[in-house]
């Protein structure tokens, strides 16, 4: 099987995260794990506005800190070419391009496709929380070896609710998940995560998260500080104990990230195999 190529979009603006570490480690993880023949690329979309061309098997598009609304940025305009490239090349060409969106990447595509209303929250959601799957989410591939609810990390202040449902039907998506049960909260439950397409795939969940890398942030004093003044102290008691739990974030980053580099690889091993052998 011949290589196959990573562009990992960042999309964090300059930031210092934990994302972009994770997303690489899971890269390296599946390089090492399946000696898959993988080589992977970083481009900085927002603070230098890179923009990988077509030349690329698998894009990853990370979160990211700040607004997802519109805005005259100039990477924006280059950033949802690239994505309407992907989906035509897909109607197109045999040979298919996979993309996964992470968080602030979801909450733009969707945007971009007016799948759904995105809007400002009324407040932060931060930590670790359930997220449900639908029907959809249920016979989902790669949440398959998850249960339901399963455990994720979310840390945003935008959300995406009322799905257009005509359009979500017109593009063959499906919605696969939803925020936790509120049964005393008087508002639509966010989407949290949409299968665009066979090869595209978006979260608003951080499905990266690692657990090991994320206790020893929130170790830190100044991030303790910082989570149990916003957040209070229960909140940064309860993360440190469900990043400590197995069948929580440990179980949900070994599975969905992995599964979707692996589907990607296989789904592209045989039109290799065959253009080797012709």
């Amino acid at each position: 099987m011949s290589l196959v190529k990573i562009a990992v979009l960042d999309m964090n603006n300059g930031h210092a995260n934990e994302g972009m570490r994770c997303i690489l480690q899971l890269i390296r993880n599946v390089q090492g794990n399946d000696h898959a023949e993988i080589a992977f690329d970083v481009f900085n979309v927002r603070a230098k506005n890179e923009i990988p061309g077509l030349d690329y098997d698998v894009y990853i598009s990370s979160g990211g800190p700040g607004s997802p609304l519109e805005s005259d940025e100039p990477w924006e305009n280059p950033y949802f070419a690239l994505i309407d490239q992907l989906f035509a090349w897909n109607q197109r060409n045999d040979r298919k391009k996979f993309v996964f969106l992470i968080c602030h990447s979801f909450q733009l595509v969707v945007r971009h496709l007016d799948l759904a209303v995105l809007s400002r929250r009324k407040s932060t959601s931060f930590g670790i929380f359930p997220v449900h799957k639908t029907d959809e989410g249920c016979s989902e591939p790669l949440l398959k070896k998850l249960p339901d609810p399963f455990y994720a990390v979310d840390s945003r202040d935008y959300q995406i609710t009322e799905p257009n449902l005509e359009r979500i039907d017109e593009m063959g998506a499906a919605i696969l998940c939803l925020e936790k049960i509120r049964p005393h909260v008087a508002l639509d439950r966010a989407i949290m995560s949409v299968r665009f397409s066979p090869e595209i795939i978006g979260t608003q969940f951080h499905p990266e998260a690692d657990n090991e890398g994320m206790l020893r942030y929130f170790m830190k004093e100044e991030k303790r500080n910082q989570i149990v003044t916003n957040f209070g102290q229960a909140k940064y008691d309860d993360m440190v104990a469900y990043l400590q739990d197995p069948d929580k974030i440990p179980l949900t980053e070994s599975v969905i990230i992995p599964g979707f580099l692996r589907q990607a690889i296989s789904a592209l091993a045989p039109t290799e195999q065959f253009i080797e052998q012709n």
